[in-house]
């Protein structure tokens, strides 16, 4: 079964890559202008989200460099260890709704310095498949579109990334506890 899974994995991008002009050469689809067409609405769409995506990166480069992080896992500590639930996963259920990058960074770091089947590598590696970078993705999408009240959006987004954080931790815990 494995061995049949890495077959289909090795060969998913290449068919879909010769597939997909294929079937529009048939349909009578432009293939290329297509292409060209969409790689230009593409590039504009990328100058529109550059003012969101500075603004984003400007205030979690002040949050991390501020203290407020070290501040706040200092003041969470002793709650979470009573819970039996490491602290220093802490810091990355904080950065990854903010930003995808900074959170690869940080969980790379961990698992770096507590190994990847520790708990803490285990934790910090479900919580970073289990969660998303909420605030990255209304910020560019909503961004993109001209949406300007986000407001239930961002409420069920961070809800579900701190649900996602708490059972990866959860199951965790369950599971290698």
């Amino acid at each position: 079964m494995l061995e049949w899974i890495s077959i289909l994995s090795a060969w998913a991008v290449p068919v879909m890559i010769a597939f997909i002009p294929l079937y529009a050469h048939f349909k009578k689809v432009p293939v290329y202008e297509s292409f060209v067409d969409g790689a230009k609405d593409g590039f504009s769409t990328a100058i529109s989200i550059i003012p969101h995506l500075v603004g984003m990166m400007v205030a979690i480069s002040v949050f991390r460099a501020s203290g407020a992080l070290e501040f706040f896992v200092g003041w969470m500590t002793p709650f979470l260890q009573s819970l039996h639930i490491p602290p220093e996963v802490l810091p990355l259920g904080i950065l990854r709704p903010l930003t995808g990058t900074g959170s690869l960074a940080f969980t790379t770091d961990l698992i770096k310095t507590y190994g990847p089947d520790s708990m803490i590598g285990r934790i910090a590696s479900t919580v970073q498949g289990s969660t998303d970078t909420t605030l990255y993705v209304l910020t560019v999408y909503f961004g993109a579109v001209g949406i300007r009240n986000g407001r239930y959006a961002l409420k069920v987004g961070l809800f579900s990334d701190l649900i996602g954080f708490v059972a990866a931790i959860f199951v965790c815990l369950l599971l290698f506890g």
